[in-house]
């Protein structure tokens, strides 16, 4: 009976000092905030912003569920909409992602799970109007995509990567863009990882870190089940070609299971899930891992893995008297969530977090025990963003904020509502009216 009292004390405690963090953090400032247009709600898939001054282009489902991109110039208010041949149905897998490349193309890639192949290409610099689809890239291995991904790598070339298979069987591909000839092929060979037709991997990054390497770690799954997911592992490359262990250790290619990649052998049903495991750095540059499993009274725990000079060392962040029990397929409403460890100017590292016992925020961590200081002092946003202006019960509202700060010090992000994850199933009628995407541009 006082075990449980003193449990639900440490809640109330925690919610309490979370609020209270909240209630006196100092807010950004709103400068503008532009409408782009009114976007579906029934349930949520991410959208996709990018900034490059003076030019920003945003990609979304509309209010019909039909992909758009918007495009302006910074110093204007009004939005230039394309609509493309693509409606997304039920599944929030189906995210939009897009990036331009050296000379300005926009490339734009989404829709997809399990299926074939979505890409878009602009035939002018800068030009979202002139996005045109092309059916392949390379031609091969592009009939069950996943979790398309574009980025810079080595040498400024230009990444797509992707997950070829399906969840419990599926192989993480790269392709690199050449822009002379204007098509793709292979970066590697073979798949960076090989799950033998028995697992696939689920990735974080690949991040370019302070040391010149690109940093990835992942988790393996079994099946479409979440609670299969186990061993937390990692890898690092500077070309994207040869990879190794944080040791030095060369990793064949394509990695398997046991391989030595593993560094933490978190067992299935052990409170790991795929999505949530952050890649950082801490201020010695070290790189760092955060996710959460279960501790020795099943208690489901944030972690941190840090990499040092005697190998990989573990963290447990809070001692949380609570169990997060998730299973089944679909895209699942994550209860924690937890952002990467960052080193701030004055050495200090923070690490975001959600929690629904626990509240939000951002921690202040001990450099040495990466155990909990309290809360950082950092810039949040307006709060009358986070008021949800729908009437339909269980909207929530959804941000999402450019990685760039702009030269001029402002802060990009778009906000809009929807319901939240289903598995991906339909919801029967009635849904809720489309809300509105708006562009908030923020000054501290």
């Amino acid at each position: 009976m006082g075990m449980k009292w003193w449990r639900k004390f440490l809640c109330l405690l925690w919610a309490a000092l979370a609020w209270v963090h909240l209630a006196h953090a100092q807010e950004s400032k709103i400068v503008r905030a532009l409408d782009i247009a009114s976007v579906w709600s029934a349930h949520p898939v991410g959208f996709c912003l990018v900034t490059h001054a003076p030019h920003q282009f945003v990609a979304f489902y509309d209010a019909e569920r039909r992909l758009t991109v918007a495009q302006r110039k910074l110093d204007q208010s009004q939005w230039s909409l394309t609509v493309l041949p693509v409606t997304t149905g039920w599944d929030s897998h189906n995210y939009v992602t897009m990036a331009l490349d050296a000379e300005g193309f926009l490339h734009l890639s989404g829709n997809m799970h399990c299926s074939a192949l979505t890409y878009f290409r602009s035939e002018k610099p800068y030009d979202a109007r002139s996005l045109v689809q092309h059916p392949s890239m390379v031609g091969k291995d592009e009939s069950r995509t996943t979790y398309p991904q574009f980025f810079v790598g080595p040498d400024d070339s230009f990444i797509f990567m992707y997950r070829d298979g399906s969840s419990g069987d599926g192989n993480q591909i790269f392709n690199r863009y050449d822009p002379k000839s204007r098509t793709w092929k292979r970066l590697l060979d073979t798949p960076l990882t090989d799950g033998q037709g028995l697992r696939n991997a689920y990735f974080c990054g690949p991040v370019l870190g302070p040391d010149g390497y690109y940093h990835v770690s992942w988790v393996w799954r079994e099946t479409p089940d979440a609670s299969t997911n186990h061993d937390l592992s990692y890898a690092r490359s500077k070309d994207l070609v040869h990879w190794q262990t944080a040791s030095g250790k060369p990793l064949a290619l394509p990695i398997k299971r046991a391989d030595g990649a593993t560094i933490d052998a978190v067992p299935q049903q052990g409170g790991l899930i795929n999505g949530n495991h952050q890649l950082g750095f801490d201020a010695q540059g070290r790189v760092t891992i955060s996710y959460h499993k279960n501790d020795e009274k099943s208690h489901t725990q944030p972690w941190i893995a840090r990499f040092e000079a005697a190998g990989w060392k573990f963290y447990q962040v809070t001692d949380w008297p609570w169990h997060w029990d998730f299973s089944g397929g679909g895209t699942l409403p994550f209860a924690i969530r937890l952002g990467a460890v960052t080193a701030q100017a004055g050495g200090d590292m923070t690490m975001s977090y959600r929690h629904p016992k626990f509240g939000a925020g951002t921690w202040k961590l001990d450099p040495t025990t990466m155990r909990v200081l309290g809360q950082a002092a950092v810039i949040k946003r307006p709060r009358s963003m986070a008021k949800v202006e729908g009437d339909f019960v269980g909207l929530t509202v959804k941000v999402l904020e450019d990685s760039r700060k702009s030269k001029t010090g402002l802060r990009y992000v778009l906000r809009w509502e929807t319901l939240g994850a289903n598995r991906d199933l339909p919801i029967p009628p009635p849904w809720p009216k489309p809300s509105m995407l708006r562009m908030y541009e923020l000054s501290e």
